[in-house]
């Protein structure tokens, strides 16, 4: 595996970014040193490349991937994984509002808590939630799943058509046209292969008590089935 180290110390988020998509057209792996919480970091990347982010990442860190790996050390901000299509992005600690907005695939895993609206507007793709997710997560949801081991907050699925928000934890309020039910022995199993994967270690019974909000109606605006 050929890899390069990026010491992105002084460097402004458009340098960081050009080094970032230049090296990882000749590199398998990048080490961001000094990130400083930068904001965009590896925004567009397309190559299928492993970027490691030795620290805190800013705003929209991963936006609008398609194939690379992003491993964030510690903390992201706002909008973590915004619009990706491919790839994985993993934060080891916690992550602001908005984390899998609007995906259309791959990953999005945050080891700790995630703000409000989580999974807004995704459509496709996973985004786990390994901590408590807050107000609104899911609203508006087009697809995919959403994988929340702690609890969620008010108007969890608010105006959801489309896919599914597992939840171990606490439910406090539903958003308008979602509804909430047991998951099945099929859902559990799935949820043990991909929860395995990313290191998630649950016992048997804790899979057996996962619910699962989806829509009431795919036309929650207008009504009507």
């Amino acid at each position: 595996m050929r890899k390069y180290v990026i010491d992105a110390m002084g460097m402004s988020e458009k340098q960081l970014t050009r080094s970032i998509k230049e090296h990882a057209i000749d590199y398998d792996k990048l080490i961001i040193k000094n990130p400083q919480s930068s904001h965009n970091i590896a925004a567009g990347v397309t190559e299928e490349v492993e970027i490691e982010i030795d620290g805190s990442a800013g705003y929209f860190v991963g936006t609008m991937i398609d194939g690379p790996k992003i491993h964030v050390a510690h903390n992201a901000g706002w909008f973590a994984g915004d619009n990706m299509t491919k790839g994985e992005l993993i934060i080891e600690g916690v992550a602001g509002d908005g984390a899998g907005q609007g995906i259309y695939g791959g990953t999005v895993v945050v080891k700790g808590n995630a703000g409000s609206r989580t999974g807004e507007i995704m459509k496709g793709g996973t985004v786990i939630i390994g901590g408590n997710s807050g107000f609104m997560t899911g609203l508006l949801m087009m697809g995919g799943r959403m994988i929340i081991l702690g609890n969620v907050t008010e108007f969890a699925g608010e105006s959801i058509m489309r896919g599914t928000i597992f939840v171990l934890g606490e439910i406090k309020s539903l958003g308008k046209n979602a509804m909430v039910e047991h998951s099945t022995l099929e859902d559990q199993e799935e949820l043990k292969q991909i929860l395995t994967k990313y290191g998630f270690e649950l016992t048997d019974i804790d899979y057996t008590n996962f619910k699962k909000i989806t829509a009431k109606s795919n036309r929650p605006v207008y009504g009507g089935e």
